[in-house]
């Protein structure tokens, strides 16, 4: 027997390698000192504009978008959110992206897959100044079917640390400012398929009238970023904290920015609630408190600003084409509460 007998293709792997070789080498800069396939990949950033440079660092993953992706047969996007996803989580503390890694696992390597999600990372990284300078990509059969496969990404960023967002200087009457989603992003498609396709009987390609376009479409929406509306932001110290809404929903990502003593109040209704969001809860019974814990209702993130700044920050987010609501304020207590 050979390595091949035992479902591992060697040749496959190589030729997988040279494709991500071609599209991470685009997303270099000067700071990168090694070519991919090193063992550890080397990076000097230029750090000369920081008095106290702290560097900021995530792990994340997409879910079981993965599993809509696959059943599109599109695998371009997959990789844009995972970067999209980990830029946004260190961007919440006022970091910008230094480089980014990537780690894809499949039942069967398939260069031509592998290269569609790479092209992903490697759009995305490019787009946020984020070289894609290392990774592994692992052929793990008997772990995963043999169409299946999984991605995870880690990414370093700097802030310069009196900068840094932390929550400390978060008071009581401070004002919550919710910035839109595109969708889903990359949480909650487990219950979002469970209902879809399981309980409707809804298929990818099942075009729908509400959603005006098909399931598979719009339950791959791209994860949005938002370091550029927010970048000048944290530059100019005109925010307070920032909430990235994944995993969890309002409850389990808003009370993670704010001090002790201190809780969110939201204001239902008062932002646009995007269509898959009702359907999903219409179609599934889904309770409302079920629906604000796992989904992030059509906000992606949410800033936390002092009442005197909040005409800025809402002149400067519309300056750069981001919508903004105002969607509640900080009070006394804990956790968060709706009206």
């Amino acid at each position: 027997m050979d390595y091949r007998d035992a479902g591992v293709d060697i040749p496959a792997a190589e030729q997988a390698k040279q494709r991500i070789g071609r599209l991470a080498k685009g997303t270099f800069n000067a700071s990168v000192l090694t070519e991919i396939g090193s063992f550890g990949g080397m990076f000097r950033p230029d750090l000369s504009r920081y008095r106290e440079p702290v560097l900021v660092s995530s792990t994340d993953g997409v879910g079981t978008k993965i599993h809509v992706a696959n059943a599109m047969g599109v695998h371009d996007t997959v990789g844009y959110d995972l970067v999209a996803h980990c830029v946004n989580d260190i961007l919440v503390q006022g970091a910008v992206p230094l480089f980014f890694l990537d780690y894809i696992a499949l039942g069967r390597m398939d260069p031509a897959k592998v290269e569609a999600i790479v092209a992903g990372l490697a759009r995305a990284c490019s787009e946020f100044g984020c070289p894609l300078i290392g990774g592994e990509t692992a052929e793990m059969p008997g772990t995963y079917a043999p169409d299946d496969y999984d991605l995870a990404g880690f990414i370093v960023g700097v802030v310069e640390r009196e900068r840094a967002l932390t929550g400390a200087r978060v008071r009581a009457r401070d004002v919550l400012l919710g910035l839109p989603s595109l969708g889903l992003h990359t949480n909650g498609y487990t219950l979002a398929r469970k209902v879809l396709f399981e309980r409707c009987g809804h298929r990818v390609d099942t075009h729908l009238a509400e959603l005006g376009t098909t399931v598979g479409q719009a339950l791959l929406a791209p994860h949005k970023s938002y370091l550029a509306a927010l970048e000048p932001l944290v530059e100019r110290d005109k925010l307070r904290a920032l909430s990235h809404l994944t995993g969890g929903g309002f409850q389990g990502n808003i009370p993670r920015v704010l001090p002790d003593g201190l809780r969110a109040r939201i204001r239902r209704g008062s932002w646009p609630i995007l269509p898959i969001f009702r359907l999903i809860q219409e179609r599934g019974r889904v309770s409302d408190d079920e629906m604000f814990r796992t989904f992030n209702m059509g906000l992606g993130m949410v800033a936390v600003v002092a009442p005197e700044d909040l005409h800025e920050v809402e002149h400067s987010l519309e300056c750069r084409g981001e919508p903004s609501f105002v969607i509640g304020a900080v009070e006394a207590g804990a956790g968060v509460v709706f009206e």
